[in-house]
């Protein structure tokens, strides 16, 4: 009888013991299955899937003016340094005792009571239509800023002596900023960002109506051509605009009601 009370206690202690580790693995499942809950869902994507946010760019206005497209020539002209050398302020840009500067080393340092300057490239080509390059000096502003107004200097070769024929600004970027200036058919074309810009005298036209945009971001340039009449650059009559995001959109001629032949520029 003693051996069966304790049988009976044996398994009675047996049956508890199962029902207590039953119960504690159901409250660490249990426990697990909460702290699963409040994890933070992992992407499940593959990496080549998750988006990446990419820093925005801006193309860069000064792309065909630094590139070294026609920088090189055989005419003798190719030999004057132009990073040492004089020249005249352009109308409305001069210091305000002095007409004329010299740039050296390729700088003219800005100052409080003069103005900055500094070389950005030469480019060549024949502009006269005589067979001989002349050269086109772009020099740049300093404006302490992020701004980048231009000045550009035709010069050309007469009996071994530099003769400037031309000098003109431009605007800041898609403000009649320059894009280009090259020759061809021996005349020179200037590609100024904007709506309709071009060059009248020593200065760009104005903006038009509605030609308003973020200086970084121009949207259309304009393409002009100017012809050597022997002591001025006459601008000729097609000016025409293109679209920067549409290669493919046809250009748009003379937007505004200019006359059609202005003095491009007048000999010093």
């Amino acid at each position: 009888m003693k051996n069966f009370i304790k049988l009976q206690g044996f398994c009675f202690f047996s049956i508890l013991l199962v029902i207590f580790s039953a119960c504690g693995k159901f409250e660490e499942n249990s426990l697990q299955t909460a702290k699963s809950e409040f994890q933070p869902k992992q992407n499940t994507l593959p990496d080549e899937e998750i988006p990446v946010e990419k820093e925005q760019t801006f193309p860069n206005p000064q792309a065909e003016i630094l590139s070294n497209e026609n920088t090189l020539t055989t005419s003798l002209i190719g030999q004057i340094d132009f990073k040492n050398f004089p020249y005249p302020f352009p109308r409305g840009w001069q210091d305000a005792d002095n007409k004329e500067f010299t740039l050296e080393d390729g700088k003219r340092p800005i100052s409080k009571e003069r103005i900055g300057l500094s070389h950005i490239t030469t480019k060549y080509g024949d502009a006269t239509g005589d067979g001989i390059d002349e050269a086109f000096v772009v020099l740049k502003i300093e404006t302490g800023g992020g701004s980048l107004p231009q000045i550009v200097y035709v010069f050309t070769l007469k009996e071994a002596e530099t003769e400037l024929i031309w000098h003109f600004r431009t605007g800041d970027r898609a403000d009649g900023g320059l894009k280009r200036i090259f020759a061809a058919k021996g005349e020179i074309f200037v590609e100024l960002f904007g709506q309709d810009r071009y060059i009248l005298g020593e200065v760009e036209t104005m903006r038009i109506d509605g030609d308003i945009e973020q200086p970084c971001c121009p949207t259309h340039f304009t393409r002009s051509n100017y012809k050597w009449n022997g002591s001025n650059f006459i601008l000729q009559g097609r000016r025409e605009t293109f679209s920067t995001k549409d290669e493919n959109a046809p250009p748009v001629e003379n937007m505004t009601n200019q006359p059609e032949k202005e003095k491009g520029g007048r000999k010093k």
